[in-house]
């Protein structure tokens, strides 16, 4: 069991090039980077909330080589959360996968309690997919885990990827949205109670 820490770690596996870097930096920045440079391990930081108070989300994003073991095992014994990534486009990218959901169960143990993301990452590239989403979803359910599309480049489901894998943690209320900053669910909620918004 983690520390409980003022840290929510989110831990981003995938193979080279499937787009780990490109979706954390649209998340975090809002910015989508056209060129390939290769990440040996960067750590983002957001705010966010987490049971009430303000807490950081802290973004791994990890090699997609396999060069550093050591590295992956610490990443994955210190993580909270799981995003595991493979391009649409590469049905390899998908298999590589495996080794690292292995490692995951057998560094975690019980991992029905641990938020995990399966996601077919690039699907702005639909002429190129190679990993039809069926599969994708039918990979997800066999690893007890949430599954998504996404596409880094046309920031499509990235945010709620994000979101969506807080939502998967049980052990505490974690939220991408900061009290103050309410969501417009939040908003729509305190209407009904009848409270008057003035718009």
């Amino acid at each position: 069991m983690p520390e409980q820490s003022n840290d929510y770690r989110v831990v981003v596996f995938g193979a080279g090039g499937v787009g780990k870097s490109s979706l954390v930096l649209r998340f975090v920045k809002g910015t989508f980077r056209e060129s390939y440079i290769p990440t040996i391990e960067d750590t983002y930081r957001q705010v966010i909330s987490c049971d009430k108070s303000i807490c950081t989300l802290q973004i791994t994003d990890t090699t997609g080589s396999h060069q550093f073991p050591a590295m992956q095992r610490l990443s994955i014994s210190k993580g909270h959360a799981f995003i595991l990534v493979y391009s649409i486009t590469s049905r390899q990218s998908l298999e590589e996968l495996k080794p690292i959901y292995e490692q995951i169960c057998q560094i975690k143990g019980d991992i029905e309690s641990i938020p995990i993301m399966l996601v077919g990452n690039k699907n702005d590239e639909n002429q190129n997919r190679e990993v039809d989403s069926s599969e994708g979803e039918a990979m997800a359910k066999k690893w007890k885990c949430a599954f998504m599309e996404t596409s880094a480049k046309m920031n499509h489901n990235v945010k709620e990827l994000f979101q969506e894998l807080l939502n998967l943690e049980k052990r505490r209320s974690v939220s991408l949205q900061i009290d103050g900053k309410k969501s417009k669910q939040q908003k729509r909620k305190e209407k009904l109670k009848g409270k008057c918004v003035v718009m």
